[in-house]
């Protein structure tokens, strides 16, 4: 495994559209392992592939609960609302406040390409709304309320 160069804001690559993942090879597993271990020595909650400058549909997660890695996710379900401080690895000491759902079902493939749905609340529905954002080109400061 090895640490990726994370994105910062200004990149144009965070604020494009990623493709779908169609490919689940070891190339794949590798970029997964990497990812994860970049956003832990960064000390963050989530990181998307366009993050480390791939414009691929994937990102990883673990709020404290165990990694969770998501290829081509979708967001089929929300409900509630939750506003609260959010930050991003590629926005270095930044913080704003954001409104997201409560509660997620998120539809996604593991790394083998088997479809899963998974249902989140609280920070972890947070995460998964922010990162798949990041696979719209879309940063937490554009949803920013202050």
């Amino acid at each position: 495994m090895a640490k990726r160069t994370i994105l910062t804001y200004g990149d144009d690559g965070l604020r494009k559209i990623c493709r779908s993942q169609l490919n689940f090879d070891e190339r794949l597993h590798l970029i997964l392992d990497d990812m994860a271990e970049t956003m832990y020595a960064a000390d963050g909650v989530g990181l998307a592939a366009p993050q480390v400058g791939i414009l691929r549909r994937y990102c990883v997660i673990d709020v404290g609960d165990g990694l969770l890695e998501l290829i081509n996710p979708v967001i089929t379900a929300q409900s509630g609302k939750q506003t609260g401080e959010e930050g991003c690895l590629s926005l270095p000491n930044r913080s704003g406040t954001v409104s997201r759902p409560e509660k997620v079902t998120v539809t996604a493939q593991d790394r083998h390409g088997k479809t899963f749905t998974i249902s989140a609340e609280g920070l972890k529905a947070r995460a998964l709304c922010h990162e798949i954002d990041h696979l719209d080109g879309v940063l937490y400061i554009d949803r920013m309320e202050k």
